[in-house]
């Protein structure tokens, strides 16, 4: 079952459940993905990696919304915010733990220095072999500097 198929069994299920806040955080994610698949000359149907990436981009949304309404004092709006991004999060892949990250680069840049030796020049194709593994399940900034050490 594709993710956007599970946003979709989920939102039936917490309608029957009467569970609101769950409902209207799956039904405003369900639009932004028929809008982004509608919007453009030709449709198109995004897939579980657009999805995921689309809910990430939900869940800091609703996390710096948080901030904003703590900053000015609006705790009720910041909790609301806060349990609908705890509540997308549920949606997402387990993140990466440092350990598990660093073994990744690790293999990667061993796989890479195997063939010749690395310089900054190869930064680009490092990352990007990286990034597929991590497929958005750890900082990018942080990979970033793991993957500058190791060709420094």
């Amino acid at each position: 079952m594709s993710l956007k198929e599970q946003l979709r069994t989920d939102t039936i299920t917490q309608l029957k459940a009467g569970n609101k806040m769950e409902l209207t955080t799956l039904r405003n994610v369900l639009g932004e993905i028929e809008t982004r698949e509608k919007s453009g000359k030709t449709p198109t149907e995004l897939n579980d990696a657009e999805v995921e990436a689309l809910i990430r981009k939900q869940v800091a949304n609703r996390h710096e919304t948080a901030k904003t309404y703590t900053d000015k004092g609006i705790s009720d709006r910041a909790a609301a915010e806060i349990a609908e991004a705890t509540f997308l999060e549920g949606y997402l892949p387990q993140a990466l733990s440092d350990d598990e990250a660093r073994s990744i680069v690790d293999s990667v840049m061993a796989e890479l220095s195997a063939e010749r030796e690395l310089t900054m020049k190869d930064m680009g194709s490092a990352m990007k072999l990286i990034n597929a593994q991590v497929a958005g399940r750890y900082d990018g900034k942080t990979l970033s500097t793991l993957v500058r050490a190791k060709l420094a």
